[in-house]
Formats: C-alpha cells, sequence, structure tokens
C-alpha cells in the first residue's frame, strides 16, 4: 500500500488514510499507518534504522480521512498539546441513514459517554459522572439522497468512537457501521471520513489546513445508488467556512 501524502516538512507528515487499517497498535504481521508512514520516510530519506514518527491523532480501522503525524518530538509534543487542549479544528463528513434530530438540518449533539465492558463498545451513559465523558458535536445538512443524508460534522470533543455512537444512538447510524446500529451496507469500512482538520504549525505558529478528498469507497456507493454526480461535486467543494 503507498501512501497518499496530503503535506510534508520537516516537522510534520499529514496523509489521507484508507478505510481498513488501523492507525496503530496491531500485531507486528500486520501494517498499519504508523508502519506504512515510517517505511515510506525511511525509503523517501534513505533512512537506516528506526525513524522516529509521533502519533499525535488517531483514526478508527473503519474512517478514512485526515491523519496526522509528527516527525520530531518537539512538534509530537507542541501537537499533542494542541489537541488536548481543543486547539484543534476538525470537520467530518458522514453518510448517515437519517438526520440525528427529525426536521433539524442543523442542530448540536450533547451526551456523555462511556465504555460497556459487556457490549465492547462505547455507549450513551446514563449519569453525568465518572467514568463518564461528555461528547459534543454541532452538525448540519449538506445534501440528501434516497435513504441517506450527508452531514458535516465539527467535534468539539475528541471522545473514541464518538461521532458513530452519538449518530447511532438517534437512529442515524453512519452508513456500513453496523457496530452502532447500521443496516445499510457500504462498499469498504464505513462513510465516516475526516475532511478536513485546521492546526497551528509546531515551529512556525502559523495556521495550516488540510483537506482529504473522498475514498473511492464513496463514489462507488455514489454510483450504485445513481447519485455519482452529485457526490463529485461535493468531493470538488470546501469544506464549510474555507
Amino acid at each position: 500500500m503507498t501512501l497518499d501524502v496530503l503535506y510534508e516538512d520537516n516537522h510534520l507528515l499529514v496523509v489521507n488514510k484508507p478505510p481498513g487499517i488501523a492507525t496503530m497498535g496491531v500485531s507486528s504481521e500486520e501494517d498499519s499507518m504508523v508502519t506504512l508512514a515510517k517505511e515510506y520516510l525511511r525509503w523517501k530519506y534513505d533512512k537506516p534504522g528506526n525513524v522516529y514518527l509521533g502519533v499525535v491523532s488517531r483514526l478508527d480501522r473503519p474512517v478514512t480521512g485526515v491523519l496526522v503525524f509528527a516527525r520530531t518530538s518537539k512538534a509530537a509534543g507542541r501537537l499533542t498539546t494542541q489537541f488536548s487542549q481543543r486547539g484543534v479544528e476538525k470537520t467530518y463528513w458522514a453518510l448517515a441513514s437519517r438526520l440525528p434530530e427529525e426536521g433539524c438540518e442543523a442542530g448540536r449533539l450533547e451526551d456523555w459517554l462511556t465504555k460497556s465492558e459487556s457490549q465492547r463498545k462505547i455507549i450513551v451513559a446514563r449519569s453525568q459522572r465518572p467514568p463518564a465523558q461528555p461528547a459534543s458535536l454541532s452538525y448540519r445538512l449538506l445534501d440528501r439522497f434516497p435513504r441517506a443524508v450527508l452531514l458535516e460534522i465539527d467535534l468539539e470533543t475528541g471522545r473514541k468512537h464518538q461521532i458513530r455512537v452519538q449518530l447511532g444512538s438517534r437512529d442515524a447510524a453512519v452508513l456500513g457501521d453496523e457496530r452502532y446500529g447500521s443496516v445499510a451496507s457500504f462498499p469498504q469500512g464505513i462513510a465516516l471520513h475526516a475532511r478536513r482538520l485546521r492546526l497551528m504549525h509546531p515551529t512556525r505558529k502559523e495556521p495550516l489546513t488540510f483537506c482529504a478528498p473522498l475514498p473511492r469507497s464513496w463514489h462507488d456507493w455514489a454510483r450504485s445508488r445513481g447519485v455519482a454526480r452529485s457526490i463529485e461535486r461535493w468531493d470538488c467543494v470546501k469544506v464549510s467556512g474555507d
């Protein structure tokens, strides 16, 4: 697998993650985005031995889109602080089965999320007490398709599986996401894409914006539903606010 590199300098490596591959934390026999990125840097710069790469953002295995790595420890520390202090703007696109709030084409979702050991997934908590954590996002409708809507989602918090849980708990599951209630199929992975990410460069202190093209799976789905031109048009459109 080759990397789809969106941006690269001495401090950053930003890639467009494909579906079906974990960011990190897999067995030595399985590729991850970390191992692929290290191999890319080792090959490109003819680096012997181990290559440093700091993981400062993660995407779930079935999710696609903008993924940021740090190439130096200084960059890793500063970027980690940006993410933890919510200094990074993260915008996702999702194909969902319906609007999360019927009749509301734009809104804000607030929940408390916790891990269910018995169900082995993240769920909406019944109480607002630890270990549950608050989760919030805002969304707006971009387009309507047969049995699906295209949503633009701005994450305000970065909880594990947050978008998937918050949409799924409202019967608006991301297409293909069986784990969180979807009964609709999707060609590969799920229909959740990290479309845009904004951050401050860790050394130059200037704002950077990265935008990831939609993966092939979205276009395959669109062709099967007769809405290929619509998805192609959206893929050429900038995220709201750009």
